[in-house]
């Protein structure tokens, strides 16, 4: 490494009595930088303060300069972020990896003081709590308590690592959502390190990390292996990507919410396909905008598909620090040195746009209509006026993301139970779960209180909502609880059911816990089409309840306005909510607040000190956090009778030389999928099913039904994780149609679950790929979704599409992504998947995108695309993985 080249740029910025030094763009002195998007110009800054001619080099610097031309051509550069979060979930099985990495670093001669975060890294624990109690004045303390029981193993062992790690911080249980707290309190916006200053940013390992483009802060989601690879000190390697304008014009109609705007924009950007780019918002448009409305869009990235969806830093921003209680001297710094180094942005009419990559999309915000998205994905928006249409449509055509198949006996069906004395029917679209929660709309006090506001007129009007119905707040950090308290809407949520069950992120991963046994018993027996409206940004099936058919996001608002209809199928303009006390009819229009009386009320109650007061005691913990004893020492005591926290295979037998890679010969296909395969058909999640595999393990051990807890629990347990990797019964796998989770062993012709027939391949000697379709490990970024087909023995997935993290996931694993060329695929070629498949890996020797030939049983062989994208990520393959190749690097220093 040489001196940085770029230090004649250095400059110094004053701000108060204080000074600091920086790098100014503008000192560059070239034209191209002001025609560059403002998320470009950030990956620009890293590069030019990072360059030291080896990790991060002119040549890098010259290509983030030469955008406009390169952004078409796949060009790679590097990145460090300033920063990584971590969720629980997904920071459990990271902080595993780094415990199993210091035994590694050990065992082979090396200090194992080396396997450390060599830049911040905060893990917010708001996964593990769920909806067990629900409707209850202490639903949020005896689910904390429950909370606490199940993950006690989990919790001692984050506490560990708090103290044996350093630079790691912990945000305790009963904070809040991890991106919203990471919004109102983690944010620096510009980092001060040794006196320079640097535009914050950051990956994390939930998809939605993307929530704070919102802030202007550079971020999305990664896998946890690559999380842990940048922790571990590591640039990230990425394609330059493409920036897609966003142009805002007009303001939002009076009765719209935000919801309906994100949901609307995920559609257009769908259809637009932005897999893999930048999306940029600029525009007038933008100006209107309150910050949480900006960070509501900014979330839902995953689900239009692209990396970020960026907001540039601008007077609202600066607004919003003040709004959270930000240091006055930090907001100050922000604002300076962004204005010096040119990535401050402004809407004035002599404001100058970037250039973009091909057409710009464009939308007038007063176009924006009333909106869901369902029954079975995000990008699926619905005109509330149509939904009831498009719901009865659905029931009986042919299964699909929006058909469910059903007869017109089926259609009819109806089933009567009773529940505390009452009689009810279900029909299909009756709604059993209302939740309001997750981070996208948590985060924004504007939809949170127009929920309140519906809850209040609905009380006073006598409105009330059907007892089994399971209602559920879980607002995404205490400040939501302190303006709803001062607001005066608090009562009437709770009146209605919505009782705040906990804060963290509950119904919308799965966390929305059993419905009440009678409902349950009906639902099951009946096999309707019966339905969930969620605040969520994830409606995937199988995700927010296994017996929940049809699931629709939907605005805060709009949740407490189904649940008080008890349906989905309901055309809000002629049918009434319900009844007043004396009778008449109440519309959904009586009871609905314009955009102005929110955004009063939301200004009058929303106030800094709330900020303060919530965010001053954050670190301390609760009662119950502190109680706990965790074990001390920079080495972990692992234990073969825990069930929570278990040491990975991953570098147990791991040398310094790299490893042999042999060619794949005669693979058995495990599975054979089709179109958009989630990482919530194949990561392990929500409950552990009783007679799975991994019910089976922990049976074994010992472990009650009653206490098997949730996969995302028990992520930390990779023996567990294994045996849940592919376990979603919604899985619809072509070897064994209709049979859920299970596959065809091809030998044996026996139908089993999929982890079985994986053991049988494994013990007699044969190797493993998976056939699939498009969009292939869509959804969050979750690193179990590469570790679980790793240890089932996968050696390659052949699809015709890769979402972006999960493609990165598998390199990250040594799972080699191949590609089907354009117009090709399993069905295509002719293939059922009870072929066996043979690929030449030339010894690991291979190139980005190389072509390979694939050759089947029957003779016919076709050719593929090696998704190997950087130089970088060839290397992680040779090594067996990105953390076996950081590894090598630290034990090699």
């Amino acid at each position: 490494m040489e001196a940085n080249p770029f230090d004649s740029v250095k400059k110094d910025l004053a701000v108060g009595d204080k000074t600091y030094s920086y790098y100014a763009l503008p000192e560059l002195n070239d034209d191209r930088i002001a025609k560059l998007p403002y998320s470009i110009r950030v990956l620009l800054e890293s590069a030019v303060r990072n360059c030291d001619e080896f990790n991060v080099t002119k040549a890098d610097v010259e290509k983030i300069l030469d955008w406009e031309a390169n952004s078409t051509k796949a060009v790679e550069i590097p990145f460090k972020p300033a920063r990584v979060i971590l969720q629980d979930f997904t920071g459990v099985p990271a902080v595993v990896d780094f415990a199993a990495m210091r035994d590694a670093m050990k065992r082979l001669g090396g200090d194992e003081n080396k396997i450390n975060p060599l830049c911040p890294a905060d893990l917010v624990i708001d996964h593990s709590i769920q909806v067990d109690v629900a409707r209850t004045e202490d639903a949020k303390d005896r689910n904390e308590e429950i909370e606490f029981e199940r993950n006690k193993e989990r919790f001692q062992f984050l506490k560990w690592g708090q103290s044996a790690f350093e630079n790691f911080l912990i945000v305790p249980p009963g904070s809040g959502i991890v991106h919203q707290v990471n919004l109102e309190y983690l944010a620096r916006v510009v980092f001060e390190n040794n006196g320079i200053l640097y535009p914050d940013s950051l990956v994390g390992t939930d998809s939605h990390t993307t929530m704070i483009n919102g802030l202007g802060v550079a971020g999305w989601g990664v896998g946890g292996i690559e999380a842990e690879a940048v922790m571990l000190g590591q640039t990230i390697s990425m394609v330059l990507p493409e920036v897609v304008g966003f142009k805002l014009t007009g303001e939002l109609s009076p009765h719209i919410t935000a919801t309906d705007l994100v949901l609307t924009v995920v559609q257009m950007l769908r259809k637009r396909g932005v897999v893999g780019k930048f999306v940029e918002f600029f525009g007038k448009g933008c100006a209107s905008l309150t910050l949480a409305d900006r960070a509501t869009i900014a979330n839902m990235a995953p689900e239009y598909g692209a990396t970020m969806g960026y907001f540039p830093i601008d007077e609202k921003t600066i607004d919003y620090l003040k709004l959270t209680a930000r240091d006055a001297h930090n907001i100050d710094r922000v604002q300076d040195y962004l204005e010096a180094t040119g990535l401050f942005r402004t809407y004035e009419e002599e404001a100058v746009d970037p250039t973009y990559s091909g057409d710009i999309l464009e939308l007038d915000l007063s176009t924006v209509v009333p909106s869901l998205s369902g029954p079975k994905r995000p990008h699926d928006r619905v005109d509330m006026a149509s939904l009831k249409q498009d719901f009865t449509d659905g029931l009986t055509a042919p299964v699909s993301f929006k058909g469910f198949g059903l007869s017109e006996e089926e259609v009819k069906k109806e089933h009567t139970f009773s529940f505390k004395g009452e009689e009810f029917t279900l029909k299909n679209g009756s709604l059993v779960i209302a939740a309001i929660t997750s981070c996208t709309n948590t985060s924004n006090p504007d939809v949170m209180l127009a929920a309140g506001l519906v809850a209040k007129k609905a009380v006073e009007k006598g409105l009330t909502i059907k007892p089994y119905i399971k209602t559920s707040l879980s607002p995404g950090s205490g400040v939501v609880t302190k303006y709803y308290e001062l607001a005066g809407v608090n009562e009437y949520l709770d009146k209605l059911g919505f009782t705040t069950a906990g804060y963290g992120c509950m119904t919308c991963i799965g966390n929305s816990g059993d419905l009440v046994p009678e409902l349950h018993q009906a639902v099951e027996e009946s096999d309707l089409v019966v339905s969930s409206v969620l605040s969520g940004n994830r409606n995937f099936e199988g995700r927010v309840h296994p017996l929940t058919r049809a699931n629709y996001l939907a605005s805060p608002p709009l949740v407490v306005a189904y649940a008080l209809a008890g349906r989905v199928d309901i055309d809000w303009e002629t049918e009434p909510v319900g009844k007043d006390t004396d009778g008449n009819d109440v519309f959904l229009r009586d009871i609905w607040p314009s955009r102005s009386e929110v955004s009063e009320i939301t200004n009058s109650v929303v106030k800094p000190e709330m900020f303060s007061e919530i965010y001053g005691k954050i670190s301390k913990g609760t009662d119950r956090w502190n109680g706990l004893e965790a074990p001390a020492g920079k080495l972990f005591e692992w234990s073969d009778d825990s069930t929570y926290i278990h040491n990975p295979p991953f570098f147990s037998t791991m040398e310094l030389d790299l490893p042999s890679i042999n060619d794949i010969s005669s693979a058995y296909c495990l599975l054979n999928v089709g179109d958009s395969i989630t990482t919530d058909h194949i990561s392990p999640a929500g409950k552990i099913a009783k007679n799975s595999p991994a019910a089976r393990y922990l049976e074994a051990k010992g472990i009650e039904a009653k206490d098997f807890n949730t996969y995302g629990a028990r992520r930390g347990n990779d023996e567990v994780m294994a045996r849940g990797t592919f376990a979603n019964v919604r899985l619809i796998n072509k070897l064994a149609v209709g049979q859920g989770p299970q596959t065809l062993h091809i030998p044996s012709g026996e139908t089993v679950p999929v982890f079985d027939a994986a053991m049988k391949y494994r013990d007699e000697g044969h190797q493993l790929i998976i056939l699939a379709g498009k969009e292939y490990g869509s959804g969050s970024s979750r690193d179990w979704a590469a570790k679980g087909p790793y240890l089932q023995g996968v050696k390659a997935v052949i699809a015709q599409t890769y979402e972006r993290i999960h493609r990165s996931n598998l390199v990250g694993m040594g799972v080699l992504p191949l590609q089907f060329k354009e117009g090709e695929g399993a069905d295509e070629l002719g293939f059922d998947g009870k072929e066996q498949f043979s690929i030449s890996l030339n010894g690991g020797d291979l190139e980005v995108n190389q072509e390979l030939t694939v050759t089947s049983s029957t003779g016919k062989s076709f050719n593929v695309i090696v998704r190997l994208d950087t130089a970088v990520e060839v290397a992680y393959f040779k090594n067996g993985g990105i953390l076996h190749y950081v590894l090598r690097k630290l034990l090699k220093q």
